[in-house]
């Protein structure tokens, strides 16, 4: 017969238990929102559920996004594990980016909200074309567009890195600077 060890349930502590290593989740977010960073919103077209429709919208505000090589022309974004962008490009592996200015922070707030409504909605005021090779959206008046396709997946703790290789860019607006986001808020240079 197995012996059943009984445990007090943990008590409740008022400050982060910090990891193995000694950094807590609070010190570690403190130090790295120190670090400015481009906006970029990622997009993605569903599958269609049948021959004759066409997929939903998918759309996810991404600081974390940055070059990886130029021969061949890579990008790589880091997607929470679980994420509506993680499942999907878990199985479309065709994906955008839109390069953010400054006055498209309302475009970044939208797509950051957590348990927002349909992403079908928030894309219904915001102009954009679909992008040739993914189809995906890809927001007008951006500093550039990149369209991509996922060239490998790597677990990276509780994100996936998505390495993608990029199919087309563009440069759709040489007006305004970059969205910024620095200490947990979108600014502008200067």
């Amino acid at each position: 017969m197995p012996v059943v060890l009984q445990t007090k349930p943990p008590t409740p502590r008022s400050e982060p238990i910090p990891h193995a290593e000694g950094v807590s989740n609070d010190e570690f977010r403190g130090a790295l929102a120190r670090l400015a960073a481009g906006v970029v919103l990622i997009t993605a077209q569903e599958p269609p559920l049948d021959e004759n429709g066409r997929g939903e919208d998918v759309g996810m505000t991404a600081t974390a996004f940055m070059s990886v090589s130029l021969d061949p022309p890579l990008v790589l974004v880091s997607l929470r594990n679980g994420s509506r962008m993680d499942d999907l490009l878990d199985e479309q592996p065709l994906w955008a980016v839109s390069v953010l200015t400054e006055s498209q922070r309302h475009i970044a707030g939208r797509f950051a909200m957590k348990g927002r409504i349909s992403d079908r909605l928030l894309f219904e005021d915001i102009p954009y074309v679909r992008g040739e090779v993914t189809r995906a959206p890809l927001v007008g008046g951006s500093l550039a567009t990149l369209e991509c396709r996922t060239e490998q997946r790597v677990l990276a703790g509780d994100h996936t890195l998505v390495i993608g290789r990029v199919l087309s860019a563009s440069l759709p607006s040489a007006d305004g600077g970059p969205l910024t986001y620095f200490r947990g808020r979108y600014r502008q240079l200067g």
